[in-house]
């Protein structure tokens, strides 16, 4: 099987890469960060396929894709996994940059990620869409306004392409991370409930994405907590939330 994975140098698609190839699958890992990305393949079991790419930048990403589709011929799994975070404030016209930066990596490039394999896959009626997503996303969070839209984006979008493809026999799984120990949640100055490990994470997700589950939330405790969350009238969820631990924002 081949498997292509963006954000692949560090945190959850570093530990879904693992997975993937401690199962014997050809993989194709996409990340910015040269010596991490090398770093990580020379552990892996396997020969796979690297590709140092900015997925901002949907032409080198769109490169890196049809290279790694000329290499294996079918691919089977693609996942979404590049993503950024950090706090946003509007008033603070600095962080409009960030806004940007966070929209383009966590939506944008899910979709340029997944463009240049469909057409492969309506062809041949089979393939799966991995979409990360986040519970973060269920509802909005005070100081993340970019980072909880763009993951409520990621999740919506993932529901539209999976009701397009699902005709066509091509599966769309969307994954929403609670906390998963990586270096983006290292960042986070608040208790983190129910914190789980990238390796455990990932054998959960390979499940998941093995079962062509629509939704998921790993770990499972947190999806108890997206639904209570989504059931709160306003006026309690605002009461909840109004004073919540903040996302740091980038500075300098």
């Amino acid at each position: 099987m081949a498997v292509f994975i963006t954000g692949a140098s560090s945190g959850l698609g570093a530990a879904l890469a693992k997975q993937y190839a401690l199962q014997g699958h050809t993989l194709g890992l996409v990340a910015r960060r040269r010596d991490r990305l090398h770093e990580l393949a020379a552990i892996l079991p396997g020969r796979h396929y690297l590709y140092v790419v900015d997925v901002q930048d949907r032409d080198e990403l769109h490169a890196a894709a049809s290279n790694f589709i000329e290499q294996v011929g079918e691919v089977d799994v693609v996942i979404a996994c590049a993503g950024i975070s950090a706090g946003t404030l509007t008033e603070q016209t600095d962080d409009f940059g960030v806004f940007k930066a966070i929209f383009e990596t966590n939506v944008m490039a899910t979709v340029s990620t997944f463009e240049p394999f469909v057409a492969q896959m309506l062809k041949r009626q089979s393939g799966t869409l991995v979409g990360i997503a986040s519970v973060a996303g269920v509802r909005g969070l005070p100081g993340a306004g970019a980072y909880s839209a763009s993951k409520s984006a990621v999740t919506t979008y993932c529901e539209s392409l999976r009701l397009e493809l699902k005709p066509h026999n091509v599966g769309v799984v969307t994954i929403a991370p609670g906390y998963i120990r990586t270096e983006m949640t290292a960042k986070n100055p608040y208790h983190m409930p129910f914190l789980m490990d990238a390796g455990v994470f990932a054998v959960k997700a390979l499940a998941a994405i093995q079962q062509k589950k629509s939704y998921v939330v790993i770990p499972w405790q947190m999806g108890v907590v997206g639904k209570l969350m989504r059931l709160l009238p306003n006026w309690l969820y605002d009461r909840l939330t109004v004073n919540a631990p903040r996302k740091p924002r980038q500075t300098g």
